[in-house]
């Protein structure tokens, strides 16, 4: 009767030997023998995955082949977004201290400095022109307005002539003077106050040179976002010439020109412009007149 060997359990049966042999075929000489059990097998796959697991974990942390795995973004990008939304928040500021700047020089201009200006210098709505929306009714130049103007006159290195410059003859009147034509070219939006177009556009070759119209001192000479490279001149007897959407400004605040003299050159430069060409303005007392009516262009 054969003899009961007792059951042995699956942990009894891992650790097995066995081995591995591979004999010659003609004499059957022993070629390689392998002694392995169960659990060693399984230890040493083990070990083979956990080491294949940490060298990809240490490729895709470590390495720059982590930016070619979907979804995981470069540490960069996040870095350079900030930064690049903080100058764009700068910028903006910016752009809005400037408008904020150039509407006040328009009401200085326009001699609309009243009591209301305390109340309305808290919230400035962005300027869409240099001197655009001005408003119909001009109001008389306040007493802050004239002490403005005295202050501004006395100051030695920021005097832009404002002496000569208003201390006109009486009897002159906008007719008496002979205006130089800023540049030749085809008129393609007229003079419609109406609408808000204050000035009529010119369209001439590119790099062509813009003259001041008439003798006068530079007031500003900047860039808006509106209006791009504009420069503005003031003229005896309370006139004023406006030139916007230059390329290149040639005149900086405080220049002295004469009439004729290159101070820009033709552009496509802001918002609102649609193609290379000169908005012109002329001002006088205060309000808008029409340039054609005393220029030949």
């Amino acid at each position: 009767m054969a003899e009961d060997h007792p059951k042995k359990s699956f942990a009894e049966r891992l650790k097995n030997k066995y081995y591995f042999i591979i004999r010659k075929e003609e004499n059957f000489e022993e070629k390689l023998s392998l002694r392995f059990s169960p659990i060693g097998i399984f230890l040493v796959t083990g070990g083979i995955v956990v080491l294949l697991i940490v060298l990809v974990i240490y490729l895709a942390a470590f390495t720059p082949l982590r930016e070619y795995i979907p979804g995981y973004a470069d540490v960069n990008v996040r870095r350079n977004l900030i930064i690049f939304s903080q100058k764009t928040d700068s910028l903006t500021e910016a752009l809005k201290e400037r408008d904020a700047y150039m509407a006040n020089i328009k009401r200085i201009l326009n001699g609309d400095a009243g009591e209301s200006d305390s109340a309305s210098s808290k919230k400035l709505q962005p300027a869409d022109s240099v001197i655009s929306a001005r408003s119909k009714t001009v109001a008389p130049p306040s007493r802050s307005d004239s002490m403005l103007r005295s202050e501004v006159e006395s100051q030695d290195p920021y005097n832009l002539n404002l002496r000569n410059i208003t201390s006109s003859k009486s009897g002159e009147s906008i007719n008496d003077y002979f205006f130089f034509c800023p540049l030749k070219g085809v008129i393609t939006n007229s003079f419609a106050p109406a609408q808000g177009h204050y000035g009529i556009d010119i369209v001439a070759k590119e790099n062509e040179a813009i003259k001041a119209t008439l003798n006068g001192s530079v007031i500003l000479s900047t860039w808006t976002l509106a209006t791009g490279n504009v420069i503005i001149i003031q003229h005896d007897n309370n006139l004023l010439s406006v030139y916007e959407h230059n390329s290149v400004l040639l005149k900086k605040t405080g220049d002295y020109v004469k009439a004729g003299d290159v101070i820009a050159i033709i552009g496509n430069t802001g918002e609102l412009t649609t193609g290379p060409h000169l908005h012109f303005e002329l001002w006088y007392k205060g309000e808008p007149v029409n340039p054609v009516k005393y220029i030949a262009f």
